[in-house]
């Protein structure tokens, strides 16, 4: 029996509110470099830069965004967080090694998403 190549891998996709879908664009392919739009309509959004692709639904209460983040993870976090200086993020934390032995930064967007990269320390 023969499986096909995307029966054998399982990928997670963050799914992360929103308040307002053109504000969301903006921020993640105008600052943060999410430009490939993937599909968009009213009430949902797909971004992807390189392999990284998050996906958004409209959402109308803040507390919502204010407690949700995603993690991503890998090689080439370096580049991002020098990248990101360069580009002023307001919400851009130091990058540091934490306890955990990870070097993280993180990002709030604009409706309080927490983004948390971070690699092996």
């Amino acid at each position: 029996m023969s499986i096909h190549p995307d029966e054998m891998a399982v990928e997670a996709l963050p799914v992360l509110p929103s308040l307002d879908i053109a504000e969301t664009q903006d921020f993640y392919a105008g600052k943060l470099g999410f430009s490939n739009v993937i599909y968009r309509d009213d009430t949902y959004l797909i971004l992807k830069r390189d392999i990284m692709e998050l996906h958004f639904w409209l959402c109308d209460n803040r507390t919502i965004c204010e407690n949700t983040s995603v993690y991503l993870r890998g090689g080439g976090i370096d580049q991002l967080y020098e990248e990101f200086c360069r580009a002023d993020i307001e919400r851009l934390s130091d990058f540091t090694v934490r306890p955990w032995r990870m070097k993280e930064f993180y990002i709030h967007d604009p409706h309080g998403n927490l983004l948390r990269f971070g690699r092996n320390a």
